[in-house]
């Protein structure tokens, strides 16, 4: 038997009124911000319309597609104008015949298929852009469901910690009972107190990690950090009957990361045969007109340029290579971003799985017998059967266990948010509110 001395005694209510201050330095506007619960979906939509990442990402996008018509089209034409003179000593236009005006108009034509594979690897950056895009929508979807659930967990376990205080006040009003007949000491009545004191340690803790998060939740979506936030709704369970197998698939044809790195990789291709073009010259076709006076006939001519590559061991040669490296590079990639999504995959499939099996287990198995066991150690407490450490050592079993279990209820759909990410699902809007499987709920009175 634990023995409390007037020492302990007073550090208990040290304890008490110091939780109770760190209490009242929370600000209740946060927990309890406004009259309506937490919409998971309506934060999700305000994130994918102010998120600063998903709105840079687009904007990104955006000037990739400028650069599509920039790259297909011609190089601007050259005039030219000027005058040629006979001598130094006088102008001699319109008195000898070699004097006259000049004006000529170019234009450079590149080789056959050179522009058309420009436009492709603009077009193919661009949809690399837009993939990108995608996946930076569903990340900031995954986060803020991650966080909003966190948010959730902190607000349950505070219930479960003032609830789980009411059956420690059982306790305590049983030893005040026992104590009062003279079968017991003061020192159970103090051991039960002492306990409610270390529950709101507990509940001081779980309101800092609702400010911490309520302040990344502001930050995913795009508010200020200071912005209150409403407590969640209660949320469903989410239903995910995909096999690993089934997932694996789905990201390797809906998954934008995929996507991205398989657009970089076409537009690395279409660099290669752009490299492949330049050992063909490009056309520049110039019209020329010379004007002359004084009876001397106007001259014309119309005349056609190419670059010649004779350096192409140092030039051509070369940027071929140098295409065909970084081909090699983003097929590469492409791969190492396949492993790593399917790796995330496995794990979160497998943290999904777990969870499911363990919430069954606490559910149908662990929770209702320790409900059980501390009913009984609560009644042959009262009885005078039991001693007090036996019934609070059972009550504190059964809030591990309620902790637990929501614990995993969370980590579960988490995992399943970033399944969803990973597997390129597409962000529905009216999701499902109001979960009430737990056989914790209404179970010990």
């Amino acid at each position: 038997m634990v023995c409390f001395t007037q020492k302990s005694w007073n550090l208990a209510m040290q304890t008490l009124l110091l939780f109770w201050l760190v209490g009242l330095t929370v600000p209740s506007s946060t927990l309890y911000a406004a009259n309506g619960e937490l919409d998971l979906n309506e934060l999700i939509a305000e994130g994918l319309r102010n998120n600063p990442e998903i709105l840079a990402a687009q904007s990104r996008a955006q000037a990739a597609g400028y650069r599509i018509p920039q790259a297909k089209a011609l190089p601007d034409p050259m005039f030219m104008f000027g005058y040629q003179n006979e001598g130094f000593d006088k102008i001699t236009l319109g008195e000898e015949p070699d004097a006259y005006g000049m004006f000529s108009l170019s234009q450079m034509f590149p080789f056959p298929g050179k522009r058309a594979l420009k436009g492709e690897m603009a077009t193919k950056d661009m949809e690399s852009l837009q993939a990108m895009h995608k996946a930076t929508q569903l990340k900031i979807a995954a986060t803020v469901k991650q966080l909003y659930y966190d948010l959730f967990l902190a607000y349950k376990n505070i219930d479960i910690l003032r609830k789980t205080a009411s059956l420690f006040s059982r306790i305590e009003d049983a030893a005040k009972a026992r104590y009062a007949s003279g079968m017991g000491q003061q020192q159970e009545i103090v051991m039960a107190q002492t306990e409610k004191y270390m529950l709101l340690e507990k509940e001081a803790m779980q309101k800092q990690k609702i400010e911490a998060v309520t302040g990344m939740l502001n930050s995913a979506i795009g508010r200020d950090a200071h912005a209150s936030l409403a407590r969640p709704a209660e949320i469903e369970k989410t239903p995910y009957p995909l096999s690993l197998e089934g997932l694996i698939e789905k990201a390797k044809k809906g998954s934008p990361e995929i996507g991205s790195r398989e657009k970089m990789a076409e537009a690395a291709d279409a660099k290669v045969r752009m490299a492949k073009k330049e050992y063909y010259p490009d056309f520049t076709i110039g019209a020329n007109y010379y004007p002359r006076t004084n009876g001397f006939m106007d001259m014309a001519s119309l005349t056609a340029t190419i670059n010649i590559p004779i350096f192409y061991k140092t030039k051509q040669e070369p940027a071929v290579l140098e295409a065909n490296a970084n081909l090699l590079a983003a097929k590469r990639e492409l791969a190492s971003t396949r492993f790593m999504l399917f790796s995330a995959i496995r794990e979160n499939y497998s943290m999904a799985e777990t969870g499911e099996r363990l919430l069954t287990l606490y559910r149908e198995g662990i929770a209702p017998k320790i409900r059980q066991d501390f009913q009984l150690a609560l009644s042959g407490y009262a009885a005078g059967k039991v001693e007090a450490i036996t019934a609070i050592s059972r009550l504190k079993a059964f809030l591990d266990t309620e902790l637990l279990y929501w614990g995993q209820f969370v980590e579960r759909e988490k995992a399943i948010a970033r399944l969803q990410a990973l597997t390129g699902e597409e962000i529905v809007q009216g999701g499902h509110q109001a979960y009430k499987g737990s056989s914790f709920e209404g179970g010990t009175r």
